[in-house]
């Protein structure tokens, strides 16, 4: 009953200060939501400054815009875009901040064994998932010989890239929008923010906390879209979810989605979604999709062995598998009902 009364109580003064002072005269959270880089950019912030509030969002917005109109393949003037449609006649002097990134995704290529690779889209540009096209037989055979991150020639000397075949083309989709995350993160600490949450699409990452508490982040059920699988109070993390239900058509009773199984150039079938806890979002990512693709035994092995890095795997029959880190946290807390909330620590 007494927590009721602070609350109301708490509340009170809240409206009266603000019906004398102005609402401005209150700290508050500042939201913003806009489509971006072909997903929903949010942002909730907080700063006792409204200005600072204000420009923190805009630099968000900024960012994202600035990534996507370097990075995406679906816009010809960016910079991948260019660099798609030469790079197989003669090497292309890039940008350092995507000459970096390419870097950086080929490592997550070693680190998986291939289940991460970016010249996924030699395969990937064939499917169309609003008009539900796929690639012949014959086209998909053609383009899987083109999938093979050591087809990318890198020369860090000359900051050039250079394609070894004809008809290879990358997609930094599995990345890139975790890579802005990051990015946006650090630019609202520059700013002197220090409470904030920035997602797009299923990459999200948290700074601070939310009025003394941790960030709340649902992890959808992939085949009910309303509904959550899990609730994950998280600070300062990044979590990453990829599902087989963001972008797909079905027929003859098959999912084809957008994840591209690098060795077959077809969606990969094990996992429903991968939900990815770790450090920062450009990693988060990039595991996601690595895991998705590598599936349930394969996929938790990874996790299990790098440190910092926790999952949540939802297999083709719905049932949830977590990683060692989250299995120990779920089993030492005897509050938490193992079927619902697993609790992050």
């Amino acid at each position: 009953m007494r927590n009721i009364v602070d609350r109301l109580s708490l509340a009170a003064g809240i409206l009266a200060l603000q019906l004398l002072f102005g609402a401005d005269a209150i700290a508050e959270w500042y939201k913003h939501q806009a489509d971006i880089m072909g997903t929903r950019i949010s942002v909730e912030l907080f700063h006792h400054d409204a200005a600072v509030a204000r420009q923190g969002i805009e630099v968000v917005i900024e960012e994202m815009h600035r990534i996507d109109a370097g990075m995406s393949p679906y816009i010809a003037s960016s910079e991948l875009s260019h660099l798609n449609s030469e790079a197989s006649r003669r090497p292309i002097k890039v940008s350092a901040e995507l000459f970096s990134l390419i870097r950086r995704s080929i490592e997550f290529s070693e680190l998986t064994h291939g289940a991460f690779d970016i010249t996924f889209a030699s395969a990937g540009y064939l499917y169309d998932y609003r008009q539900a096209k796929r690639p012949t037989a014959r086209q998909l055979q053609e383009s899987i010989d083109l999938i093979n991150y050591h087809n990318l020639v890198l020369d860090p000397a000359s900051g050039t890239i250079r394609y070894s075949r004809e008809g290879i083309r990358i997609d930094l989709g599995g990345i890139a929008k975790g890579y802005a995350v990051d990015n946006c993160i650090e630019l609202l600490r520059k700013l002197g923010i220090r409470s904030a949450l920035v997602s797009a699409g299923g990459d999200s990452r948290v700074i601070g906390d939310r009025w003394g508490r941790p960030w709340t982040i649902g992890v959808r059920d992939p085949r009910k879209e309303n509904n959550v699988v899990a609730l994950l109070p998280l600070a300062d993390v990044a979590v990453s979810t990829s599902g087989d239900y963001e972008r797909y058509f079905e027929e003859g009773g098959i999912r084809y989605h957008h994840i591209i199984d690098p060795k077959s150039g077809d969606s990969a079938r094990e996992l429903q979604s991968v939900t990815i806890i770790g450090p920062d979002a450009t990693t988060t990512d990039a595991l996601s999709t690595s895991v998705f693709v590598l599936g349930l035994a394969r996929g938790l092995h990874l996790v299990n062995r790098l440190p910092n890095i926790d999952a949540i795997l939802v297999d083709r029959f719905g049932t949830m598998h977590y990683s060692d880190g989250l299995e120990s946290a779920r089993n030492m807390d005897s509050s938490v009902n193992p079927s619902a909330e697993p609790v992050v620590r």
